[in-house]
Formats: structure tokens, sequence, C-alpha cells
């Protein structure tokens, strides 16, 4: 899953990337020129709209997303499981939400031969088709970690499952900045 979840980052810091370049060629243009490349806003648009889902993918499988844990820590092992695997289920039932949605928006503007109402005139089944794909990455990989997080909740396996999908402890997060430390300094720590 580190490897689908590297592969993933990769194209979001891409597709980031190609965005910050066309805005920043966008404004040099306009300032220096006083031109427009036109469809840049546009372009924006649907950059957002792909990344996000990649995004997700990425803070899902590296468990980098934010939580606020001082209650969680205090609870019971098991609880704490329960309420993992909980947390697990429920974003794996949003992205199940998110690519239905995605599916009926894209199905729509098949039927409709929807265009964007830009300059460009872009035909939207284009854009969105590559946005469903993106959905599709969340999406298979959130239902594969909560298929992961069933089992471990059935077979009462507390510590996986807290190993797994819990929040990182100040002392395991200080450890990975101690080891990412040493591995950027080439060993010298």
């Amino acid at each position: 899953m580190t490897t689908y979840s590297r592969i993933l980052g990769i194209i979001f810091g891409s597709v980031m990337l190609l965005l910050a370049v066309l805005i920043t060629l966008e404004t040099l243009i306009r300032k220096f020129f006083s031109l427009s490349l036109g469809g840049v806003d546009e372009l924006g648009g649907y950059a957002i709209a792909i990344a996000a889902p990649l995004a997700f993918c990425v803070a899902m499988v590296d468990q980098s997303h934010i939580r606020i844990n001082l209650l969680h820590m205090r609870l019971p092992t098991a609880t704490q499981a329960v309420l993992n695997a909980l947390a697990a289920l429920s974003l794996g039932l949003l992205a199940a939400f998110l690519l239905y949605f995605t599916v009926q928006t894209v199905l729509d503007t098949q039927m409709y031969r929807s265009i964007a109402q830009t300059p460009w005139a872009t035909p939207l089944i284009y854009p969105q088709t590559i946005w469903l794909i993106a959905m599709s990455a969340f999406s298979v990989a959130a239902a594969l970690l909560s298929v992961k997080a069933l089992l471990l909740l059935v077979k009462r396996d507390w510590k996986t499952l807290n190993r797994h999908f819990g929040p990182s402890s100040a002392t395991d997060e200080l450890e990975a900045e101690l080891a990412d430390l040493e591995q950027r300094e080439g060993g010298k720590l």
C-alpha cells in the first residue's frame, strides 16, 4: 500500500507543480506583456478536482491526516481499536459515496454532452473521466483499508488494529522524525 501511496503522491505533486508553473507563467505574461494564456483558471479547477482524491488517498494510507487524540489515548486499548475501526469504516463509506456521486456526474455529463461554460468550452467528459479515475484510486484504497480494519476488529486484534489505524503517539512521531533526519544526513546521527 505504501508504493501505491507513493505513486499517487508523485502524481499529485506533479499536477500541483504543473499548476503552479502555469499560474506563475500566466502572472508574468499578464504583468510584462498585458496578455493572458486564457483558461489557466479552468485548468486549475480541473487540477484541484483531480488532485484532491489523490491527496485523500495519500493522507489515508500514510496516516498523515490530522487527529486530535487527547481523549483517544486515555481510553482502554479495546475502545481505541473499535474507534479506529469505525473511523476506517466511515472513511470507506465516505469514499464509496464520493465515488457514487462522481460516477453519476460523469454519466450525466456523458448523457447531456456537457461543456464547460468557459472560453475553451471544454467537453467536460474528459476532465471528469480523469476525476473519476482519481476518485476510484481513493475508493479502492479506502475499501481495502476498511476491509482490513473490519477483519482485525472481528479477530479482536486490538494491538494490530491500533498500530495500523490509530494515531501516532508523540514518541512514535519523534522516533519517525529522528529516523528521517538520520536518513537525510546519511546515518551521521
